[in-house]
């Protein structure tokens, strides 16, 4: 069973920049599209960007894009999230998935706040 932890959630000021890191448990992550999502409080998790197997092909969610760059390692089985010019309402715990999302697969997720 594939899992996968996240990291580099942190308290930052409006404006500022975080990197956020998933690394999954399998080899077999290289053959999948990833996908971060984020969820507030009392909403729906959402799906922030993408990028397909072999990084030729990523997705933004319009409000993110050009201020966040989804990446990949695939020989380091890690996912990255680069967010720059935060904005309070990117506060959110940040989750990485397959993309489709597997709902047979949790995470914790990581917190971010932008807050000053």
């Amino acid at each position: 069973q594939m899992q996968f932890v996240e990291s580099g959630g942190d308290l930052v000021q409006p404006g500022g920049s975080l990197r956020l890191s998933c690394v999954a448990s399998q080899n077999n992550f290289r053959l999948f599209p990833m996908g971060w999502f984020r969820q507030t409080p009392g909403g729906q998790r959402i799906l922030v960007a993408s990028i397909s197997a072999n990084s030729k092909d990523t997705k933004y969610e319009a409000s993110v894009k050009g201020r966040f760059t989804i990446a990949r390692d695939n020989d380091k089985n890690t996912l990255y999230l680069q967010m720059n010019s935060l904005r309070p309402e990117d506060s959110a715990v940040y989750y990485c998935n397959t993309y489709p999302r597997r709902s047979d697969i949790s995470t914790q997720g990581t917190q971010v706040t932008v807050s000053s």
